[in-house]
């Protein structure tokens, strides 16, 4: 990767998410930026400020969150190899997500859905007690 001129004074944001397969479109990005589930330097960021090589991101994808460093600039989206290039996520990040990956997996296991369908009977008496969950 060359870094052209443009490029040694920074990149858009949401292009560079886009290019680095954070999110699918540009306007994805710009709806993560603008609803705040994107941070620069722990500070809300705008669509259009310039990135630059050495910047720290918060990103929040779903239930996910992620520590990285930007190391390349890239205006154009590549394949997944080349955009995994162009950040680095910490190691604190990644122990945080596995933790609470694991966490919600046995989550999970508290509920398990039934086997099979409820017959008349258990029909009866799910409609006679309502829907629990709303209480």
């Amino acid at each position: 990767m060359v870094a052209t001129a443009s490029e040694a004074a920074g990149i858009r944001l949401d292009v560079w998410l886009w290019a680095a397969r954070w999110f699918k479109t540009r306007a994805l990005a710009k709806q993560a930026i603008a609803s705040g589930k994107v941070e620069i330097a722990g500070a809300p960021a705008k669509a259009a400020r310039l990135l630059r090589i050495g910047d720290g991101l918060k990103i929040c994808r779903e239930h996910e969150h992620y520590d990285i460093v930007v190391i390349g600039l890239d205006h154009r989206r590549g394949p997944a190899l080349q955009a995994e290039a162009l950040y680095i996520e910490s190691a604190e990040s990644v122990a945080r997500r596995e933790a609470l990956r694991e966490q919600r997996k046995f989550d999970r296991l508290g509920m398990q859905p039934p086997e099979h369908k409820p017959d008349k009977r258990a029909r009866r008496l799910i409609r006679a007690l309502g829907d629990l969950d709303a209480l």
